[in-house]
């Protein structure tokens, strides 16, 4: 059994990408894990950085749109910061992947901001919905572009991984 808990703390918004997504991931985990000392914690960050920039997720509809516009046509690096804190030990990763944007021309971006996906996205897109249509193509873990890098969880809790014997003959 989970819950999902979305914690008030600050988080980071410049440094190194992959710093600034590990240390919002711990940041978010900490602020759960210190309400709930028994339980086993996972905090999760998602960064979008072109050259030096980060963008996170855009304020409003203007500033998704702004995002999207720099995006497009090029390629970006989705980096997610993983953190699990299970019996006061904490254990932190990140992940890369590449993804090529489309040319995004102004029906094709009116149309994707109207759907309302870009809210709480880092980026201002969701891959999984909507997004897929303004990605071209790309390297490396689908699951981080969607937010949760899956293998990478497991790297850090393989516990998490419960193999149940098939009953098919």
């Amino acid at each position: 059994m989970f819950s999902v808990v979305v914690p008030n703390v600050e988080e980071l918004v410049s440094g190194p990408a992959h710093e600034v997504a590990a240390e919002n991931a711990y940041r978010k985990a900490a602020a759960v894990a210190a309400s709930a000392p028994d339980a086993r914690v996972l905090g999760v960050d998602t960064v979008v950085v072109l050259g030096v920039r980060l963008y996170g997720k855009p304020a409003d509809r203007a500033a998704a749109r702004e995002t999207l516009a720099v995006l497009s046509g090029r390629r970006h690096t989705v980096i997610s910061g993983v953190c699990v804190i299970e019996d006061g030990r904490p254990r932190t990763a990140a992940t890369t992947t590449m993804v090529d944007f489309r040319a995004l021309d102004a029906p094709l971006l009116d149309w994707y901001l109207d759907g309302g996906e870009w809210r709480e996205r880092a980026g201002g897109y969701a891959i999984q919905g909507r997004g897929a249509a303004l990605v071209a193509g790309i390297e490396g873990d689908y699951f981080n572009v969607v937010g949760l890098p899956v293998a990478t969880l497991l790297e850090l809790a393989p516990g998490l991984l419960k193999i149940v014997p098939s009953t098919a003959t």
